[in-house]
């Protein structure tokens, strides 16, 4: 089912690479190994989609796809991949790399994380301020959090790929045997009625 969607969505974006917007990059996207899928491709995807996916705004995927593009590993999962950091996540995981920074980085290892204050419309500029100080102080362990985070989510991800991807063929071709094994002895049996 997973390759069928794939294969789907390599059709999609081979499609979109006929749009005037992704026409001056053509010659890139459209390498071999951006489309293919084997395990290291697929692989290489995931790891670059998990470390794009931490990356603020608008940049998740034009980073999974640079990254997908010099590591010459599957483009559209790498920019699909992003999507797991979304509205609904990326504070748990920004929480979580704030505190993998806390941990690893001396600095402000003894800071507690301090909820950010409240935004006060009647006085926009002073609460504007306030939330850039606040965001500021966050600093060292967010800077440090969310590069380590990611690295350990591409690794992650790279390695379960690989491993789920392992599993799969080995069950294919184990239903593959039985499926001849079957056959066989279908044969056989209609050779002895004859």
């Amino acid at each position: 089912m997973a390759r069928r969607w794939a294969k789907a969505l390599v059709r999609k974006f081979e499609a979109m690479q006929d749009s005037r917007w992704l026409r001056p990059f053509a010659r890139y996207i459209a390498h071999p190994s951006l489309w293919s899928l084997n395990r290291r491709s697929v692989a290489l995807a995931v790891a670059a989609g998990m470390i794009g996916g931490l990356i603020p705004g608008p940049f998740q995927m034009i980073t999974a796809g640079l990254i997908a593009m010099v590591a010459r590993c599957n483009f559209p999962i790498a920019l699909v991949v992003t999507l797991y950091s979304n509205p609904l996540t990326i504070v748990p995981l920004y929480l979580v790399a704030y505190k993998l920074g806390s941990v690893v980085s001396s600095a402000h290892a003894a800071q507690t994380l301090v909820a950010p204050p409240h935004f006060d419309w009647m006085h926009v500029w002073d609460s504007t301020a306030a939330l850039a100080h606040w965001a500021w102080n966050l600093g060292t362990p967010l800077f440090v959090g969310v590069p380590l985070l990611a690295l350990i989510l591409a690794v992650v991800g790279y390695a379960l790929t690989r491993l789920g991807w392992s599993l799969h063929l080995r069950l294919e071709w184990r239903a593959r045997k039985e499926a001849r094994r079957l056959r066989e002895a279908e044969q056989m049996g209609k050779g002895a009625s004859d």
